[in-house]
């Protein structure tokens, strides 16, 4: 069946940092955009109409990354002050802060379960936390320099890090081991990220390229070097057939991982892009600039299979964990999964006909239902009441609202103790210099 694609289209335009934007993220309920910039300033940007931003000033020097809780109702953000603040996405803009690292925290992440944070430093570590007082877990320390960005896994059983000693490492949250180290880099590594599947990572580098590499047989997929400048940020569509980056040569770029092809190349900023990131649901994707602008696109070109793969995916819950990585020899069979990757490309249930491709024209031929249901039987659909649902995510808010007031409570309450013992230790030094006197 024939399906005409629709371009992607420049829906709002943001202004109000005074530097570099850095780092984007959406909140999954789609109501705010977050950014950060080398201003100092966190900016959150709400979609309802006649609703003013928030800008948060927390930070003393530049905020290098910005990421929603899952829940949506905490934002993270990393800083070149060594520390990571907690925020309250609202116009109170309440925030708990900690110090993360000794240099420059990169960049930060939260996990699929919202319960644990992992952040990324100039000194050469990879730290995870717990969300819950910033509790302090663990360190990954095998880098020899920098280490731009980490991230993880969608099963939070993995992380992928990137660094400036141009390896991309992935690690064993439970063992906090690394168990494989990819070194065909090119270049300083300035981003990576999972593919929604679990099974990939991509990878951006200075020299420009964008690498695909595939996890279970640790070999690189694709490697596309269409931009002529380093490649800054990237980021997956929900489906995991589409990518998205970022580039010091100023354009936008969207890549079919189905056909290994760019398909789209945007001019929306002028000078170099510094961040992208597409939204939880793919419907939207946002982009950030050295022109201090945000901006935010609808995707369009996503409606022909985003719901056939969101629906398939809720269906195939099944995650890479490590013992899904195997020796190079040979990649144990798995069952069909949506995205999958065969002789060097990405297939789907969905595959591109070249031959009837031209301009703005995708066909697609439906691939043949009967293989599939000889091999997979269709799951009974069961979902939550709505009322429950809903009434879940207020009570998930309100959890969040608890922990930062504990959270304050706390400081506030260490501040007190700190000032009652320098009160006793200075009672301590009057009594001890008068005493000679008597």
């Amino acid at each position: 069946m024939a399906v005409t694609l629709e371009d992607p289209s420049l829906e709002r335009h943001f202004r109000g940092h005074r530097d570099t934007i850095t780092g984007l993220d959406f909140n999954p309920n789609m109501t705010q955009l977050a950014s950060g910039s080398m201003d100092s300033c966190l900016m959150v940007w709400n979609f309802k109409p006649k609703m003013r931003a928030y800008r948060f000033v927390g930070h003393k020097d530049a905020v290098m990354s910005v990421c929603f809780s899952p829940s949506g109702h905490l934002v993270a953000s990393s800083s070149r002050d060594k520390t990571v603040r907690l925020w309250i996405p609202s116009v109170k803009g309440e925030s708990t802060v900690f110090k993360a690292h000794t240099a420059t925290v990169r960049s930060v992440d939260f996990s699929a379960d919202g319960q644990t944070l992992c952040t990324a430093s100039d000194d050469k570590t990879v730290k995870l936390w717990a969300v819950h007082r910033q509790k302090f877990l663990f360190s990954l320390t095998q880098h020899m320099n920098w280490v731009r960005c980490a991230k993880f896994s969608p099963d939070g059983r993995l992380l992928v890090s990137g660094s400036d000693d141009k390896t991309v490492r992935l690690w064993d949250r439970q063992t906090k081991q690394c168990i494989h180290s990819f070194f065909e880099t090119g270049g300083f590594v300035n981003h990576v990220e999972f593919h929604p599947s679990g099974t990939c990572i991509a990878s951006a580098g200075t020299d420009g390229s964008v690498k695909v590499w595939d996890i279970r047989m640790n070999k690189i997929l694709q490697n596309h070097t269409a931009h002529s400048g380093p490649v800054n940020k990237l980021s997956f569509h929900s489906t995991g057939n589409y990518l998205i980056t970022g580039s010091d040569d100023a354009t936008i770029k969207i890549f079919d991982l189905l056909e290994g092809r760019i398909l789209y190349t945007l001019h929306g900023h002028q000078g170099p892009v510094t961040a992208v990131a597409f939204s939880r649901n793919g419907e939207y994707f946002s982009s950030g600039g050295s022109d201090e602008q945000v901006l935010a696109w609808k995707t369009n070109f996503d409606q022909i299979d985003v719901n056939e793969v969101l629906s398939q995916r809720k269906k195939e819950r099944s995650q890479p964990i490590v013992e899904d990585i195997p020796p190079r020899s040979k990649l144990r069979s798995k069952s069909p999964k949506r995205t999958s990757m065969a002789n060097g490309r990405f297939f789907s249930d969905y595959e591109m006909s070249s031959a009837d491709r031209g301009a703005g024209d995708v066909n697609y031929s439906a691939a043949d239902p009967s293989a599939s249901r000889s091999v997979t039987q269709t799951l009974e659909s069961r979902s939550l009441p709505p009322q429950l649902t809903q009434f879940m995510e207020t009570i998930a808010g309100q959890l969040d609202i608890l922990t930062q007031t504990v959270s304050l409570l706390e400081q506030r309450l260490t501040m007190t103790e700190n000032k009652l013992r320098e009160c006793l230790d200075n009672q301590q030094k009057i009594t001890l210099q008068v005493r000679p006197t008597d």
